[in-house]
């Protein structure tokens, strides 16, 4: 047997327990063989996009009329573009990695691709795919470009050479790009982390020396060697927690690369026009008596800025069209520092620092910034753990991880709950001084945390008669449920604090339910004043809870009449 393969299949069976009861209540999936597929497809989501468990099921779309999807997840809108991951899995007991995926399931999702993204297409899905399909929809409306990235999933091989030809017959171009996962390519991805040993060739002269106690290297490397070395070790040569590859199609920058590439008088322009790439090793070593063309060994390397790129090449000089492209002459700049193992923290820095023009998930670059450390120790005090680092470890009901507290705070405090859903990869970029700002204490994290989940709960499992706008709107109810909380306890957010904790968690225990029903029922009512008794579609909803249209109305206070009294005086009723 496959070592891998056994190795995915524990963590497969193990993931089945855990989410037993979720996948029952959640998705009606009771049959054990059934568990273990849908656990499969889960596993795949959480390490091909890098998320949570809780974050992967929210993804699973399960349930018959789901037009062969068996997960979803859309990205935030990036320039105008936006990226839909759309996931099919197959699971066979026999571990022997012999079998293709399947040519019918590859047909399905032709199918289903077709449908999803025409806005005028008349569908009948499962209700959890009902709301995903319609934000997707709405945010073609509002002009935004859908990119496709199907990721084909199973305990076998890859798809046939029938397979191949229905996809590139599909008439697609480039809006769409296939992925095959199956449990080699789950174990490299989750090993990714893992440093690298290597050598590198690089190209004339190089500048090195001793800077600060620290050592620096800068010259020039050919794409070549680039896409040799990233076809030797792939992602374990990026820092997954930091950025991913976000593909040729559906990146501007990155076509542009390749397009570079493909002309015979740019590509050798190609080291004017990039920015390079940054990389960090432990150690690097080169013959220090030799004029140029250095060979250079290096020991634990990582590329922290400059993977886009270097993936971008790799793809292109692997690709059919490799034989058109005139890369002879094509170098780019790389900068190599040699940092200690004590200096995580510099290299956290260089890391934000080359990075943050880029709108990139910055949370593990945030975990140790002193407001963070702050946040830990006064949640801890209050009876919760608060996770700064990523893990992965179980969470418990106590424990609150940074992103969770930062789109709770965004939506509760800071009145913000579409920024909060749809701008996710700013929550550690430009929004992060508004949420984490110097005013913010850990009695306030743990409340919104526990609002907005109350929230999140009910539109994970909305009750029956529930109206459609629970899919959109749990950041909205929560926000409007903290307002409740504080009328309530009679004070402002500022006095929030760990005195008044106690009061404010029992209020949360007793009349959440209460809250809840009335922030509902002042959506509905905000809907209304907006449009009237016009039927309103999904993908309205959709548009209209990310572009935050409630928020002004959501403060509507209405002008009470005046009632005559006996004496001729008015009194507001």
């Amino acid at each position: 047997m496959n070592i891998n393969a056994s190795i995915i299949d524990q963590q497969v069976r193990k993931l089945a327990e855990e989410c037993a009861q979720q996948l029952v209540d959640e998705l009606g999936i009771n049959q054990e063989e059934k568990q273990r597929t849908t656990a499969f497809v889960l596993l795949t989501v959480q390490t091909v996009l890098d998320l949570t468990t809780d974050k992967a099921f929210e993804c699973l779309t399960e349930g018959g009329d789901d037009f062969g999807i068996d997960a979803i997840h859309i990205s935030d809108v990036q320039d105008d573009e936006f990226v839909v991951t759309i996931f099919q899995g197959k699971y066979k007991r026999d571990l022997e990695a012999t079998a293709n995926f399947p040519e019918n399931g590859v047909t399905k999702v032709i199918q289903a691709v077709r449908m999803l993204f025409d806005p005028n297409a008349t569908l009948n899905v499962n209700p959890r795919l009902k709301p995903r399909l319609e934000e997707i929809r709405s945010l073609i409306r509002d002009g935004n470009i859908p990119q496709a990235r199907v990721v084909l999933c199973n305990n076998g091989l890859v798809w046939t050479a029938t397979a191949q030809s229905l996809m590139d017959q599909a008439g697609f171009g480039n809006q769409v790009t296939w992925e095959h996962a199956n449990s080699d390519s789950l174990i490299a991805l989750m090993q990714s982390v893992k440093a690298v040993d290597d050598s590198l060739h690089l190209s004339g002269k190089a500048i090195i020396e001793e800077y600060d106690f620290r050592r620096v290297l800068v010259g020039r490397i050919s794409v070549t060697e680039i896409a040799a070395l990233f076809t030797r070790h792939g992602e374990r040569l990026l820092e997954r927690n930091i950025r991913r590859y976000l593909g040729l199609q559906g990146n501007r920058v990155n076509e542009a690369i390749s397009k570079t590439l493909g002309v015979a008088t740019e590509a050798p322009n190609f080291y004017f026009y990039n920015n390079g790439i940054t990389m960090v090793c432990r150690r690097f070593s080169h013959n220090a008596l030799q004029q140029g063309d250095f060979q250079v060994k290096v020991d634990g390397l990582q590329v922290i800025n400059g993977g886009q790129t270097c993936v971008t090449i790799q793809k292109a000089l692997a690709s059919s069209l490799a034989g058109q492209l005139s890369v002879e002459k094509s170098f780019a700049l790389v900068r190599i520092y040699e940092l200690a193992d004590e200096d995580v923290d510099l290299m956290r820095n260089i890391t934000f620092a080359t990075n943050s023009q880029n709108p990139v998930d910055l949370r593990d670059l945030r975990s140790n910034d002193l407001a963070q450390r702050q946040l830990e120790n006064a949640i801890g005090l209050l009876g919760y753990n608060y996770r700064r680092h990523r893990s992965e470890v179980s969470f418990q009901a106590t424990d609150i991880s940074t992103a969770t507290a930062a789109e709770a705070v965004l939506s509760v405090w800071r009145n913000r709950p579409h920024q909060a859903k749809y701008q996710s990869r700013e929550h550690f970029g430009k929004l992060y001084g508004i949420i984490f700002s110097p005013d913010l204490n850990g009695a306030q994290v743990v409340i919104a945390t526990l609002l907005f989940r109350i929230a999140e709960n009910k539109r994970k499992r909305p009750p029956f008669g529930a109206p459609p706008f629970i899919s959109y709107g749990s950041g909205f109810l929560a926000m409007l449920m903290g307002k409740y909380l504080l009328g309530d306890l009679g004070i402002s957010l500022g006095e929030l604090n760990h005195l008044k904790f106690a009061a404010a968690k029992q209020l949360v225990e007793e009349k959440s339910d209460a809250y809840y029903q009335r922030a509902v029922t002042a959506v509905e009512a905000a809907l209304k004043r907006i449009y009237g008794e016009q039927e309103i579609s999904w993908q309205r909803l959709a548009a209209t809870f990310r572009r935050g249209d409630l928020i002004q109305e959501l403060d509507y206070q209405p002008v009470l009449p005046q009632v005559p009294t006996a004496n001729g005086n008015s009194n507001a009723h």
